[in-house]
């Protein structure tokens, strides 16, 4: 049967900004693309590679060399920060890798036909009606590595994907059971609603990225957001089995721990836009002439 949004859980997305969809995914389609993921980290190659680090780590200077810069019409890896020893990869490369991205969906034919071809996912943007015109943006697997999967702070999406106006919305998919022991999501529900987004992610000139504030507008005040990892805020964890889907708003804030466990916690991601909002050249981010942001229902 076609899948169908019921006005509950649309209520309960429009008022906690993240919501499970348990098992959306087939469990065979499930399995394909754990499978296929497996295979990119088989199949590529060291040679030449820059050993691009991603973290997201509030000490660390966000990731923004040229490898990175220029993934956005890619499939390129970035690697876990624990899995180099003195500069040296300390375990097989296919063991070592945070993420791949960022246009699995229209470089490789798997995650481009789960994308763009499925129903499901097209049925769900209609009913959900958070975008007129959904144009995807960028997509991901993250693999939370076994013992090294990173932690990934408190932070909201629309901080790196900004449009004017605000429009960013995840779709995140279990490909892997996600639990509180290997690094599932938590979320602030509610937090979009209050959140002020008050910086961005830019490129630098010169190279590189930087998180900026964004200037107020005139006869606008700053607005004192909370301490979201403070006392008094209740955060939320979201579980997940193989197969299930979280929609994640742009502005509500949300976190993993890290993985220390002897299980990875594989996951597909893709972020869409609002076709008509403004997306300038300081993102990080940018479609180029052979791969445009990729029109939903196109």
């Amino acid at each position: 049967m076609p899948f169908h949004l019921t006005p509950e859980q649309k209520t309960r997305f429009e008022e906690d900004g993240c919501l499970v969809i348990k098992g959306f995914i087939p469990k065979p389609i499930t399995q394909q693309l754990l499978d296929r993921s497996k295979e990119l980290l088989r199949d590529f190659s060291l040679e030449g590679h820059p050993l691009t680090v991603f973290s997201t780590s509030a000490e660390e200077k966000h990731v923004g060399d040229d490898y990175f810069l220029s993934s956005g019409d890619k499939i390129r890896f970035f690697f876990e920060q624990k899995a180099f020893t003195d500069g040296k990869l300390n375990r097989p490369k296919e063991l070592a890798i945070n993420k791949i991205g960022h246009s699995l969906h229209t470089e490789d034919e798997a995650f481009k036909d789960f994308t763009l071809h499925n129903e499901d996912i097209r049925n769900l943007a209609k009913e959900l009606d958070f975008h007129q015109d959904p144009r995807v943006i960028q997509s991901m697997i993250i693999c939370k590595q076994k013992e090294v999967g990173g932690a990934v702070n408190s932070h909201d999406d629309s901080t790196f994907l900004y449009s004017n106006p605000l429009s960013a919305l995840g779709f995140w998919f279990a490909l892997e059971d996600a639990t509180p022991t290997n690094g599932c999501l938590s979320f602030v529900p509610g937090s979009h609603k209050i959140n002020k987004i008050h910086s961005r992610l830019e490129r630098v000139e010169g190279g590189g990225t930087e998180i900026r504030k964004i200037p107020l507008k005139e006869g606008e005040e700053e607005v004192k957001l909370p301490d979201w990892d403070g006392e008094g805020i209740d955060w939320v964890a979201a579980p997940c089995e193989a197969g299930d889907l979280v929609l994640i708003h742009g502005s509500v804030i949300h976190r993993s721990e890290a993985n220390l466990s002897q299980k990875s916690r594989f996951i597909y991601t893709f972020h869409m836009i609002e076709g008509s909002a403004e997306w300038d050249e300081k993102n990080w981010l940018q479609p180029t002439p052979g791969v445009p942001f990729t029109k939903l229902y196109g």
